[in-house]
């Protein structure tokens, strides 16, 4: 987690409140994170009634969202005052909207907390509202984290949670999730529905939940694959082939692009070390070995094959020269090739 974010959190947690947050950037989560912190727990559930408002930017006016500012709480000791999507708020890159913000941002009203949830981008700078907003306000940015950063924001998210989870579980989520945080923590917290006390989250808890098989899978095949392991990837390609409904074969498809498009990058470093190809394809660190051991099975050339063999493929599965095979013969005529 940003250690901007943290250090606002562990105030919240000693209920130590600012009189206004500036949360702001691409990545909502840490965003939703603070603000839902501050709506549950700054207020008691007697207080929040008269004492808790929640905005909406595209309703309101920057006067209205300082009226209600400037407002006093009412039988407690703080108010909060809550703008979601506040990037929408109808004046807020306007000259007086501007002018109106940054006059109360010089002399805020200590009773209020103001939040404003500022979504999917940040302020410019450049201009007045952006250079002096960290000056005038507890503020974040969230950015999107790389790949190769999920694996720890997970691990960090676990023990938050007080949850134990493999390595091997912590990459499948990661993969097979992306870096969208709020869906990655939904799936997280969807895996441990039903787990025992001692018990951990194990890439099989992974599999069954987050909805890929759990005999057989995508990361099993790219497994054989990489391992060059033709009895097992035909397994697999038998499998695939009887629950196509269950296994559309374009997703897989673009996972496998995606693998060797990045093996293409690796076979072309300078240092192929662990270390080297990490700094490389900003990947999770748990999938580098996967990397390592293909370069030993697949030089640059037979790289450059399978690329466009998945190519080919893709377009087949969308009708493009498709003649009569069906999607689980194109799958296997594919892992033929890819292996050969």
């Amino acid at each position: 987690m940003d250690a901007s974010v943290k250090k606002i959190m562990t105030a919240l947690k000693a209920r130590k409140f600012d009189p206004v947050y500036f949360l702001q950037g691409e990545e909502s989560y840490f965003i939703d994170l603070i603000s839902d912190y501050i709506e549950q727990h700054a207020l008691s559930d007697a207080e929040k009634g008269f004492n808790q408002v929640i905005l909406y930017g595209k309703d309101v006016s920057m006067a209205t969202v300082l009226t209600n500012a400037r407002r006093f709480p009412m039988m407690a000791e703080k108010q909060v005052v809550i703008i979601k999507e506040a990037q929408e708020i109808q004046d807020i890159n306007k000259e007086l909207g501007i002018k109106l913000l940054l006059e109360y941002l010089k002399q805020p009203v200590p009773s209020t907390i103001l939040v404003f949830c500022h979504k999917h981008k940040s302020l410019d700078k450049r201009r007045e509202l952006g250079k002096n907003m960290e000056k005038l306000a507890t503020t974040i940015t969230g950015k999107k984290l790389y790949d190769n950063q999920l694996p720890d924001f997970l691990a960090d998210y676990a023990r938050d949670k007080q949850v134990s989870i493999e390595a091997q579980a912590i990459q499948a989520l990661c993969e097979f999730v992306g870096n969208d945080l709020n869906r990655l923590t939904n799936e997280f917290d969807k895996v441990t529905i039903g787990l025992h006390a001692g018990e951990s989250v194990t890439i099989d808890h992974v599999l069954t939940k987050v909805g890929v098989s759990k005999e057989y899978n995508i990361f099993e095949l790219q497994k054989a694959i990489v391992q060059r392991d033709l009895l097992q990837a035909a397994r697999i390609v038998n499998y695939f082939e009887r629950n196509t409904k269950k296994n559309p074969v374009i997703p897989i498809v673009a996972f496998l692009y995606s693998f060797f498009s990045k093996l293409l990058i690796a076979s072309t470093a300078s240092d192929k070390s662990d270390k080297g190809l990490f700094s490389v394809l900003k990947i999770s660190p748990y999938a580098i070995r996967d990397y390592t051991l293909a370069l030993r099975y697949y030089p640059g050339p037979k790289i450059a094959a399978n690329i466009s063999y998945l190519k080919e493929t893709d377009l087949k599965l969308k009708g493009v020269n498709a003649g009569s095979a069906d999607e689980g013969q194109l799958l296997r005529e594919l892992i033929y090739r890819l292996m050969n």
